[in-house]
């Protein structure tokens, strides 16, 4: 498939697909008889998954890391392995404190729930004696 094609299915732009074969992410593509890049199908599951490392944050030092030892073949395998294993870490540790930010937020938006309630017991309620301002009130003397 031509470039235009790889990036409508992929999502990537053009210019990202290319700058990915320039730095490593991807192989490079066979080329036609017309000197186009030439895309087999398969390339879209790689590139689903160098999308999968960029949303779950990994630097894309690691990602150039992992796609260097996918291609030197199997013999790479743990190492591969024990990258994912690191990153899978860090990415639960991600994880989980975006679930206790998701917990501050539900709490603090319960507790803007609690004042709505409050201000329609409020409104619900007989009003309070309230002082008269302070100028409509009568002046004391002193006792000069």
């Amino acid at each position: 498939m031509k470039i235009g094609e790889l990036a409508k299915r992929s999502g990537l732009s053009a210019h990202t697909i290319r700058y990915y074969e320039r730095i490593g992410l991807l192989p490079y593509a066979d080329r036609d008889g017309s000197s186009q890049r030439d895309y087999d199908a398969s390339i879209l599951i790689w590139i689903q998954f160098l999308g999968r490392l960029k949303t779950t944050g990994m630097p894309i030092r690691d990602m150039l890391r992992y796609a260097a030892l996918r291609e030197r073949g199997v013999d790479t395998e743990a190492e591969r392995r024990a990258l994912l294993e690191e990153h899978r870490e860090r990415v639960r540790a991600h994880v989980t404190e975006l679930q206790a930010c998701l917990l501050a937020l539900d709490t603090k938006i319960a507790g803007y729930a609690g004042k709505e309630q409050r201000t329609k017991e409020h409104d619900t309620a007989l009003p309070e004696r309230r002082r008269k301002p302070a100028g409509t009130r009568a002046a004391r003397s002193r006792g000069n």
